[in-house]
């Protein structure tokens, strides 16, 4: 798969426990086909020269799936099914030639079914999914045969089909799609609507008012995943609604600009399965792409859970710390992070606001801790904070040094979690405006990023004059470091 999300943002994804994904992997309505077709797989079954069930047989293993023997699309559902059984190791075949057809018996790994653990049912269901991916990248049988060449080989530039272009695309609608499902700002559970996805797939970021080509290419795509999707739901990767067949025939097939008034529904809707998540989660590792996922930091040091949790969204993050706390004893947990939080790098700020944020989280009994660092010039501060939230009575006041240098801390924190955002800016005016010469002792504050932040008030603050005293600071807190 290629690995198409930025890795330097890409959010964790929360995954259903294993044993409920590996459930969901065995109720996939091909899968399952694939498991009834490998316990049929006997003496008599009978293949061809590439495994596949002869035609001969095909009706037979149509009719144990449950499709009439009138049903046309029958027995290339059950081509289908037996493909998925051999590649999954399901059922084991020796290939026929030309004189004589091969045999298939029911593979070891079936046995996997019953007596394996989750992980084995899901790397089962994983090669599965990995050969519908691969038949979904495939043209449609009718493109394929109007291909064929006099020799009876597939002219694919007559077609114009590039095999690594098209399997490209689909891993790159794939990863956007996983991506939508893990970002906070996403639809989450919601499905995605087929235009808005193809559109992403085609549509330039900066491009203002659509093009009649981009459109084209985007009704395209569109009839490409309507065929794609509807290739994957069954082996549960997707919950898909198909572009209404109507619609295609009402707009002939030119279905990418969406009236205003329409049901956005009839033009297809997608979304990952909570195995799809998975799924394409796995497949992303594999092209190495760096997709987290919330519980991965569970067994890992207060270091590496606020470095990494502060490039998470803020839901996440909490999620991600709740369970980093649940397997720990609340004053040796709360010792942690505070030791962790230390520093002067340019990332100490923000460390420091992931671990007041992981210390609100704990509980009263997580106090000898706090109180351990009251007299700590870059752990006092927040200490006081979390022993006042927490109801204790009993709190030295901060001097005012430590007071300013916690301003500058936090600010410098929310600098490097959001940017100039407009809590930010609220931040700033409320500072300027509640206290009274705050310049004129800010940029006396012994801490790293005094200047960065004294900057970015300056920036930030409506107010001409106090922006001026904020720039004017600045410069003083930069000539004196």
């Amino acid at each position: 798969m290629s690995p198409t999300p930025d890795r330097t943002t890409l959010p964790p994804a929360r995954l259903a426990p294993e044993a409920e994904l590996a459930r969901a992997a065995l109720a996939a309505p091909l899968l399952a086909r694939a498991v009834r077709l490998a316990r049929w797989a006997g003496p008599e079954t009978r293949v061809g020269a590439g495994g596949e069930l002869v035609d001969e047989q095909l009706p037979a293993a149509a009719e144990l799936l449950g499709y009439a023997a009138d049903d046309e699309d029958g027995p290339a559902y059950a081509s289908e099914a037996w493909r998925v059984a051999v590649d999954t190791g399901l059922v084991e075949v020796t290939d026929g030639d030309e004189e004589s057809d091969g045999t298939a018996v029911a593979g070891e790994d079936l046995a996997l079914l019953t007596s394996g653990g989750p992980a084995e049912i899901l790397a089962l269901w994983q090669t599965a999914l990995d050969t519908v991916l691969a038949d979904a990248s495939v043209p449609d049988l009718d493109d394929l045969v109007d291909a064929l060449s006099e020799g009876g080989e597939i002219d694919l530039d007559a077609l114009g089909f590039d095999p690594e272009a098209e399997a490209e695309f689909l891993d790159g609608v794939l990863g956007n799609l996983y991506l939508l499902t893990v970002s906070e700002d996403g639809p989450g559970d919601e499905p995605v609507p087929l235009p808005a996805l193809a559109a992403s797939m085609i549509v330039p970021d900066d491009m203002g008012e659509p093009t009649d080509d981009i459109l084209e290419q985007v009704s395209d795509a569109m009839m490409r995943l309507d065929d794609q999707f509807r290739l994957l739901e069954p082996i549960g990767l997707v919950e898909f609604q198909p572009v209404d067949e109507e619609l295609m025939a009402e707009a002939g097939d030119e279905v990418a600009e969406v009236p205003e008034d329409e049901d956005i529904s009839r033009y297809g809707l997608v979304r990952l399965t909570p195995l799809g998540l998975y799924g394409i989660r796995s497949r992303m590792q594999e092209a190495g792409v760096d997709a987290p996922a919330v519980g991965d930091l569970a067994d890992k040091g207060a270091d590496v859970l606020l470095d990494a949790t502060a490039r998470f969204p803020q839901s996440s993050a909490q999620a991600e710390t709740e369970l980093w706390l649940a397997g720990r004893e609340p004053v040796a947990a709360a010792r942690e992070l505070l030791a962790a939080a230390r520093g002067s790098d340019e990332d100490g700020p923000l460390r420091r606001l992931r671990c007041q944020q992981a210390l609100s989280l704990t509980g009263p009994s997580a106090e000898p801790a706090l109180r351990d660092v009251l007299g700590d010039p870059e752990l006092g501060g927040l200490a006081r904070v979390w022993l006042t939230e927490h109801g204790f009575s009993d709190v030295p006041a901060p001097d005012p040094a430590m007071i300013f240098w916690l301003t500058v801390d936090t600010l410098a924190a929310q600098l490097a979690a959001e940017g100039n955002s407009e809590e930010l800016q609220g931040l700033v005016e409320g500072l300027a405006s509640q206290h009274a010469g705050f310049f004129d002792t800010a940029w006396r504050v012994d801490h790293p990023a005094t200047a960065d932040v004294l900057e970015a008030m300056g920036r930030l603050h409506p107010d001409k004059r106090v922006a001026k005293e904020a720039r004017k600071a600045a410069f003083k807190a930069r000539s004196r470091a």
